[in-house]
């Protein structure tokens, strides 16, 4: 099969379309002929070696945390899927690739395509999960920085689902895309605060930071402190005392997938837009990342 690997940390151009052997699924696993495979800032960070502590790559890696498929062989006590079967969720040990091995997957609705389903799993549970920090409550108000982004956007439209009345800041030229989610919109940068206190005068119950922006002393000054205020993206949390949330495997579970399918499916939430590109595009891929401003995007083995 054909996969995307990297020997070295470095710039996109490490990225190396390779031919390699077919995983075997172990027990437990499912092995799926990939659709579509997400692109995530997490990917780019990976690649570059800003996470590696310093330490060199000890042995040739892929990378993608996202996939959707066709179920194309199972292992020992699979039994809640069938070769043949559309799945979507986190593959193990990447998903830029022909085939990728999942243990963490659910079942794709037929109302979803692989591009919508495969990018529903990193930024839909990081949204679920920073709701879940917040403990948002109908009635209450919300403030969600970056709501135009994925993250940001899919936790707008669950928030307000759930009664939440929520506020989101975006650029200008996404303001309107907000207001679309059912927000108030208002644009980052100085004079945030006094900004959110005239749409929100009884004050807001929590924040959510999903774009960094330096916004966190805004936050904290609308919060008068750092209760119920969290960042999934500037790491000034950590001097601030705010929680960063970063997530883990235990994270990563079938009933979030479930939900999160299962709410695009139905209407209730609109999965992020992808922009398709070619399994051989991965250098160009991350290179868009990069200059930020390309929106989803996932490659098409």
């Amino acid at each position: 099969m054909r996969a995307v690997i990297f020997a070295e940390y470095g710039v996109p151009s490490v990225l190396k379309v390779v031919e390699t052997g077919l995983p075997e699924p172990g027990p437990g696993q499912v092995r799926v002929a990939v659709r579509a495979a997400g692109v995530n800032p997490i990917d780019v960070k990976v690649r570059s070696g800003s996470m590696s502590g310093g330490k060199p790559l000890a042995a040739p890696r892929s990378l993608g945390s996202e996939v959707s498929g066709v179920v194309d062989a199972v292992g020992d006590g699979v039994a809640d899927v069938a070769v043949g079967d559309p799945v979507a969720g986190w593959p193990v040990g990447g998903g830029y690739a022909e085939y990728a091995l999942m243990s963490v997957y659910a079942r794709k609705p037929d109302a979803l395509t692989w591009e919508q389903a495969a990018v529903l799993p990193v930024a839909g549970e990081a949204a679920l999960r920073s709701l879940r920090a917040l403990k948002t409550r109908r009635g209450e108000t919300l403030l969600i920085n970056g709501a135009s982004g994925a993250v940001g956007a899919l936790a707008t439209q669950i928030a307000v689902a759930d009664g939440v009345t929520v506020v989101g800041t975006a650029g200008p030229a996404n303001l309107d895309r907000v207001r679309s989610l059912g927000a108030a919109a208002t644009a980052y940068g100085p004079g945030l605060a006094d900004r959110v206190r005239e749409l929100a005068p009884q004050g807001v119950d929590g924040v959510l930071d999903a774009a960094g922006h330096g916004a966190l002393p805004d936050a904290i000054a609308l919060r008068g402190g750092v209760d119920r205020v969290v960042t999934i993206a500037d790491p000034a949390a950590f001097d601030l005392g705010v929680p960063f949330l970063s997530g883990g495997p235990e994270d990563q579970t079938a009933e979030v997938l479930r939900t999160l399918l299962e709410a695009a499916a139905q209407g209730r939430i609109t999965p992020p837009a992808a922009h398709g590109m070619a399994l051989d595009q991965a250098v160009q891929a991350h290179e868009q990342v990069e200059k930020g401003g390309a929106g989803k995007i996932v490659l098409l083995p």
